[in-house]
Formats: structure tokens, sequence, C-alpha cells
């Protein structure tokens, strides 16, 4: 599904930005990402095959038309059309990235083993700011599986430096 996803990505991005609505159209999305992350039945009602497809349009019509952006609202529908109203996330997510490599952002995830303080994180967007030559900003998470310091996604690239991979290249490097 993930190059679906980004094909609805970019043609949502190409058409917000023929119109220079990307804003406007990113806004409306993160209002339905929001809301579906917040009450998950709603995504459930509009992957649902059981319900026409016409009940779920005018739900989402009726819950969002005048809301948002049309563009955002039209897309969500099509998703419901196509019965593909289960990747929506997904679809944002690309969306996202879309809309801030075209403002030169990067979206970087950082994944340590413990809640980086505040001068860590700092530090961190500063040096990766300047790896990037852009602007960045972090999306934060923690898992203890990696025993120590931070493994970044950004730009579609990873930047392993994790003691889980510092440990695993020395047992390699001695023979293990």
């Amino acid at each position: 599904m993930t190059e679906t996803s980004k094909e609805y990505a970019v043609a949502l991005f190409t058409l917000a930005a023929e119109e220079n609505v990307t804003k406007e159209v990113s806004d409306g999305l993160k209002t339905i990402s929001r809301t579906l992350r917040e009450a998950p039945e709603y995504l459930d009602f509009l992957a649902s095959p059981n319900i026409s497809v016409r009940e779920r349009t005018d739900a989402i019509e009726e819950a969002l038309g005048g809301k948002i952006h049309e563009y955002a609202v039209s897309f969500l529908k099509v998703l419901c059309e196509k019965n593909n109203a289960r990747y929506v996330h997904k679809i944002i997510a690309d969306y996202e990235d879309l809309y801030h490599a075209n403002d030169g952002i990067s979206t970087a995830k950082v994944i340590s083993a413990v809640p980086l303080k505040k001068h860590e994180k700092e530090s961190l967007k500063a040096k990766l700011e300047q790896y990037c030559g852009h602007t960045v900003i972090m999306e934060c998470t923690c898992n203890n599986a990696i025993l120590g310091g931070v493994i970044v996604h950004i730009d579609g690239k990873v930047l392993d430096g994790s003691l889980r991979r510092k440990l695993r290249n020395l047992k390699e490097t001695i023979g293990g």
C-alpha cells in the first residue's frame, strides 16, 4: 500500500499546490487525522464495506463540510469510494512529508531508549539541521529495546547511533 498511499498524497499535494492551498489542505488533513485518532470507531465506520458509500460520504460531508478545506473533505470521500479509508493516516503522513519538503523542512523520527532532555533535543535538532541544511521538525519516541543512544529516520535515511548497533558492530569486529 505504500506506493498507493504516495500516489494519493502526490495527487492531492499537486492539486493543492496548483491552487496555492497546500497549508489549508494540510490543516484540514491534520483535523481529519486527529479526529480519527481520538475516535477510531469513525475510521471503522468509514472503512466498513457493510455501510453504503453514499452513507459514508454523506456522513463526511455533514461532519467536515465547510469546516476544513474542501480538498481534504473530497480526499476522504474518495478514500471511502475506493475502499481505501483504512490507509488514511499513511496517506496524510505522506502528504505532510511532501508539504514539508516543499517548504524545505524535514521531519526526523527520533527513537531513544529514554526520553531526551530539552538540551539533548536542542543539540540533536541543531546537528540534524546542519546535516540536512534546512529546518528539521523532530518527533521523539522511546523504545528501550535500543538500550541507549538514538536512531533517527530522516529524508529516507536511517542514522543509527544506538547502543544495540554499536554492540553488534563490536561483536562482528571481534569475530562473534
